[in-house]
This record gives C-alpha cells, structure tokens and sequence, in this order.
C-alpha cells in the first residue's frame, strides 16, 4: 500500500512511553509516530484527521519543550461531547499519540500505567481541547480551523457526482487528488496563523 508522499513530511513526533519500556516494546521506551499513523487509524485522511494530529502535536511541544512527551500521563478534555460532529475521529487521534483513553484503556500495574479516565468530553474550556501535564499540572488549549486554507471548487461537485453515482473512473480520482491535495496544503499551512490557536496555562499552585 503506498500513500501520497507528502504524508511523510508531515510533523512527526517521539514520545516516551514507560509502559512500553517496562515491557520490552521499544528501545528506552521511545515511540514514534507519524501522519500515516493516523491515517492508518481513522481508515482516511481528510481536514479532520489532518487538524486532529496537528493539534495534538503541536499541544505536545508546548507541553514538553525540553523533553520528550510522556505518554499515558497527559490528561486530555473537549469542549464537544464524544458524538458530536467529528469530535470521535479527533478522539481517537489524539488517543493514539498520548494513550489517554476513557475507561477502555489500559487498566494498570499495581497502581501504575493506568490509562483510563485520561479522556474527558463535555467540558467548560477556551477552545476545544486542553491537554495537561499530570506531572506539572501545566495545561494548554488548542483549537484548529482550516478555513484558511479553502477546498477546490471543483471538489464539492465532483464528490455530489460520486455519491449520486455518477461519477466515472477518472472523476473519482480527480477528486482524490483533489481532496488530498487540500489536505497536504493544510498540513504545509502548519505554522500559517488562525491554522491552529494554542492558549498555555499556569499550572495551578501546589497545595502547602
């Protein structure tokens, strides 16, 4: 299976996880992850996933700026209920990079590594997710448009072709093309303003 070659160059990321350096799963427990994962998980790729993994890379940075993220010990919340819209497929992304999951997650060893209520919907913030440093308490939130990066006009009646059956061979992959296109603008748009808003946040004082 080979994907668009702009998937490789888009930002990539390395985590720490102790899980899988208790288990034997990586060297140092180090794990990498790219843009193919998530595409690999989500089944497509689209402004959707695209803006799920820039979000959650670009959290992860801030959070940790001299060292490398800690995967299983970052509590993330959205504003949006989990069956809202898109909500589910931004979930699941940025479930993958940071392993925080609801209650379905990894149960524990002796009181450590538990991955479980990491994940939180239907939460009062300034924009649509927030992830926070178990270790620190240091918070940020971010949220992501891709308007700023506009479709193709002949996306939208390609794709009412293709769905109304009418489409034939080569519109179908006219539009792919297309539709990816867009995709790797956004991802190229990365750093552009207005593509992703992150807020950082005091870490609330430890209690004397």
């Amino acid at each position: 299976m080979a994907f668009p070659a702009f998937f490789a160059q888009a930002p990539r990321i390395t985590l720490h996880d102790p899980l899988a350096q208790l288990l034997g799963a990586s060297d140092n427990g180090q794990i990498e992850y790219g843009y193919e994962d998530a595409v690999r998980l989500a089944g497509h790729s689209c402004p959707t996933v695209a803006g799920a993994w820039l979000m959650t890379i670009k959290a992860l940075r801030v959070l940790y700026p001299d060292t490398l993220p800690e995967r299983g010990s970052i509590q993330v919340k959205f504003a949006d209920h989990a069956t809202n819209g898109v909500t589910g497929v931004i979930a699941n992304v940025v479930s993958l990079v940071t392993g925080s999951t609801t209650d379905t997650g990894f149960k524990g060893l002796a009181g450590q590594h538990d991955r479980r209520h990491l994940l939180e919907f239907g939460q009062n913030l300034p924009g649509e997710i927030s992830f926070t440093r178990r270790d620190t308490g240091a918070s940020v939130t971010v949220s992501y448009s891709a308007q700023g990066v506009p479709p193709s006009p002949a996306a939208m009646p390609l794709l009412q072709k293709i769905l109304s059956g009418q489409a034939d061979a080569g519109q179908q992959q006219e539009f792919g093309q297309i539709w990816q296109d867009r995709v790797r603008r956004i991802l190229e748009a990365a750093d552009q303003p207005g593509i992703i808003t992150i807020q950082e946040h005091q870490a609330a004082p430890q209690a004397s």
